[in-house]
C-alpha cells in the first residue's frame, strides 16, 4: 500500500497562506466562516471555484493558526480604520464638505 499526501496550502514569501492552485488566500475563506458562519458547503457555493477539499483544508489551517490569523485580521481591521481616519480629515474630504454645505444653503 502506498502513502498519498496532499497539500492543498501554500505559505508566500511574506508568510501569507494560499489556498494552492487557486488566487485565494486562506484569510478569505476564513473571513466567510467568521462574519457569516458559512459551512464548507455554504463556502463552496460561494466559492465554486474552490473544491470542498480546498476548502476544509484552509479551514483545518485556521484551526491550527487561529491566534496568528486573529492577529492578522485584528491588524486589517486597524489598518483600515486608520486609512478611514486619514481620509475623513484629507483636504480632498474638507473640501467636498464645504461644496456640499455650502449647496444646503
Amino acid at each position: 500500500m502506498s502513502t498519498v499526501t496532499t497539500t492543498h496550502i501554500e505559505i508566500d514569501e511574506q508568510g501569507t497562506a494560499w489556498i494552492a492552485d487557486s488566487n485565494t488566500k486562506v484569510i478569505e475563506v476564513v473571513l466567510d466562516k467568521l462574519a457569516y458562519g458559512w459551512s464548507p458547503e455554504e463556502i463552496h457555493f460561494q466559492h465554486p471555484h474552490l473544491a470542498l477539499a480546498q476548502i476544509h483544508a484552509a479551514l483545518a489551517y485556521y484551526y491550527d493558526h487561529q491566534d496568528e490569523l486573529h492577529a492578522d485580521i485584528d491588524r486589517r481591521h486597524q489598518e483600515v480604520d486608520d486609512l478611514a481616519a486619514e481620509a475623513a480629515s484629507s483636504s480632498l474630504q474638507q473640501k467636498l464638505r464645504a461644496l456640499k454645505t455650502s449647496r444646503k444653503r
